[in-house]
């Protein structure tokens, strides 16, 4: 995955950015509502969305446990004997990362290792993940611990309330110290909170800046807003990471988060970016999808595609 260099923030490009909302919410009506893949192309795109996902667990009450059970899920994330069916069954299939809380990121290495995925990229959030309310400089230690302890992305959340009251240049410079935090070999994914932005024009000048400042990737939601990944809100900024590599030529990734539970859901965000980015953006170090129980219902629907009937409860294991 290349890092975002980002560039001078630009306040003239920043400011004149304008969203079409009714002409956003048909271009994604057309996304919800065409026919998706079937059979066959549809069961390599549920498993090209296996490799893609940030399987996540961000519960008050995660336990050692918790994260030994996700870490060998991540590792073996669909049923061998389901993949061998599909000639897939030497092919390696993990998830595109690991996603907790930074207190939790030492249990997520030493667990990865014990179940052989020691290669499975660890993300942590961390800048007071959800809120962001609290001290910036508390914000920046908590990115320097999380690395310390081994977690090779960070998941940082901006300051909502910069953003609504037009302090772009603040929202530049906090991603940008966060960025800096990160080291060079640790890759940053900025959470917008769209939900609490208020507009999809705050959404496209939010995405702008934050890969401005050197976002490796730019995220929907924290998964607990009122509202989290939305079409229009995906199609808005993956608009923003188009414009910004035809102006600069730096790639930057996109991760929707919140909500995404259904295989049919993960299918039409892989639509998404390949009808808007192109089969790059298709791959984990492009595209990641935020979610816990979404691979429960990719593995149902593979398991359907390979029986030609569904599991019941206790014929899958649990994610």
């Amino acid at each position: 995955m290349a890092h975002n260099p980002g560039m001078e923030l630009d306040m003239g490009w920043v400011n004149g950015a304008v969203v079409d909302l009714p002409a956003v919410n048909r271009r994604a009506a057309t996304l919800l509502t065409k026919r998706t893949v079937k059979k066959s192309w549809q069961a390599a795109w549920l498993l090209r969305a296996v490799t893609c996902i940030d399987l996540t667990t961000l519960s008050g009450d995660d336990t050692v446990t918790n994260v030994q059970r996700l870490c060998f899920k991540a590792c073996n994330p669909i049923r061998q004997d389901l993949l061998d069916a599909m000639g897939m069954g030497d092919y390696g299939i993990t998830v595109g990362a690991v996603c907790v809380y930074s207190a939790r990121v030492k249990d997520a290495v030493q667990s990865l290792k014990q179940a052989g995925g020691a290669a499975i990229p660890i993300a942590s959030v961390a800048t007071g993940f959800p809120a962001g309310q609290v001290p910036f400089e508390t914000r920046l230690k908590e990115i320097s611990m999380a690395v310390d302890l081994g977690a090779t992305e960070i998941d940082i959340v901006i300051s909502r309330d910069l953003a609504l009251s037009g302090d772009w240049g603040k929202v530049y410079d906090e991603i940008k110290a966060c960025k800096a935090a990160c080291g060079e070999n640790v890759h940053l994914k900025t959470i917008l909170g769209t939900g609490d932005l208020g507009t999809l024009t705050n959404v496209y000048k939010a995405s702008l800046v934050a890969m401005m400042a050197g976002s490796d990737f730019i995220k929907t939601s924290t998964g607990k807003e009122g509202v989290n990944a939305t079409m229009p809100v995906g199609l808005t900024m993956v608009r923003a990471i188009r414009e910004y590599f035809h102006k600069t030529g730096f790639k930057v990734g996109f991760k929707p988060a919140g909500g995404i539970r259904t295989a049919k859901d993960s299918c039409a965000w892989l639509a998404l970016m390949k009808e808007e980015l192109g089969d790059e953006w298709m791959r984990a170090d492009l595209f990641r999808i935020g979610a816990s129980s979404l691979l429960t219902d990719i593995e149902r629907q593979l398991y359907h595609f390979v029986t030609g009937r569904y599991a019941a409860a206790h014929q899958l294991p649990m994610a």
